[in-house]
């Protein structure tokens, strides 16, 4: 059996958007995400956002166009990308923030849902391009 490599963790997460204006508002204002300060300005092809604590290297992006070596996927173009589910943490202070910052935009959500197998309770809900964002709070 081999030997698992060792995880430091998710470091980045790029998501296909097909307007990259629109999504980056959504991440700033719905999600409440923050722009990565080390990252170059954002533009209408990128945008990166920082994850956790401001100097955590854990980021997302949103992006319109083709990745690195998309040519070498087995799927035809058109086919590559799909709307992907993601959780962000969020802290038990933040919760009801969060919750209002839903409302308050008109942002359709689902839940709360009682994650019991991870201690955790969760709630769900689309950005413009699909994707499924969950918000996950620990108990």
């Amino acid at each position: 059996m081999m030997r698992p490599v060792i995880s430091k963790g998710l470091n980045e997460l790029v998501l296909i958007v097909k307007d990259v204006s629109l999504a980056r508002r959504f991440y700033l204002e719905v999600v409440g995400l923050s722009l990565d300060p080390h990252a170059s300005e954002p533009d209408d092809e990128w945008t990166w956002f920082t994850t956790g604590e401001p100097t955590s290297a854990r980021r997302i992006a949103l992006h319109k166009g083709d990745l690195l070596f998309e040519e070498f996927s087995a799927l035809p173009a058109g086919q590559r990308f799909g709307s992907v589910h993601f959780a962000i943490g969020v802290d038990q202070r933040d919760w009801e923030l969060g919750i209002d910052r839903l409302k308050n935009t008109g942002t359709p959500f689902y839940g709360p849902v009682r994650q019991s197998w991870m201690h955790a309770t969760s709630v769900y809900f689309y950005d413009p391009d699909q994707n499924l964002v969950e918000w996950i709070m620990p108990d």
